[in-house]
């Protein structure tokens, strides 16, 4: 991490700083309206948390910002062929039905920011936070339900992520949507124990 460890602060995205900061704006309406109406009650309700990185020459310029919760990748519910492949990396007297997972429910860097290596120094920064050994609370994976878009998807998979389903065909059968309707989003997951080797 260069930019976002020298220029920026890491902090909670609270009430205050909601009102202390500029519009976030990261050239998704969805994310833009999640982040400016959605997260504070969000974190209240206790189903996930937003951390941001203010610019520190500038504290009311957030430079990116992402919501987390806790979940889990419940091998039970998968095809043989994809339980197979999580549960091969998993020691046999370790395996179980279901491994935790952090979700990383919302993601997004302020356009200012863009094409400048921002989002992946973000990627690393989560990822090395939930392998560092202060953690509160074990998490193997990350998990992510992408915008099924080339470029949430492209991002995510320069990141490491995989597919969790094969393709939308048996993401659909899995997860309960109905063949005839379009996935909005593809469900996607990174197994950070290839960090700790």
């Amino acid at each position: 991490m260069d930019f976002l460890d020298k220029y920026c602060t890491f902090k909670p995205f609270t009430s205050d700083i909601l009102s202390l900061c500029n519009k976030f704006d990261c050239n998704n309406e969805d994310l833009n309206d999640f982040f400016t109406n959605d997260c504070v009650n969000y974190s209240s309700e206790l189903m996930g948390k937003t951390y941001c990185f203010t610019l520190d020459s500038n504290p009311s310029d957030v430079v990116c910002i992402f919501t987390i919760s806790n979940d889990s990748i419940k091998t039970h519910l998968l095809p043989n062929s994809i339980k197979n492949r999580i549960n091969r990396k998993i020691p046999n007297q370790k395996r179980l039905n279901s491994y935790p997972a952090a979700l990383i429910g919302r993601l997004g860097v302020g356009k200012s920011y863009q094409k400048k290596g921002v989002g992946k120094e973000l990627m690393n920064f989560i990822k090395s936070w939930f392998i560092n050994p202060n953690n509160k609370t074990g998490c193997r994976y990350l998990v992510v339900d992408s915008y099924n878009e080339k470029k949430p998807i492209d991002y995510y998979t320069k990141n490491g992520f995989q597919f969790l389903f094969k393709d939308e065909k048996d993401e659909k059968k899995y997860t309960g949507f109905k063949r005839c309707e379009p996935l909005k989003t593809r469900l996607m997951y990174f197994d950070l124990i290839v960090l700790r080797n």
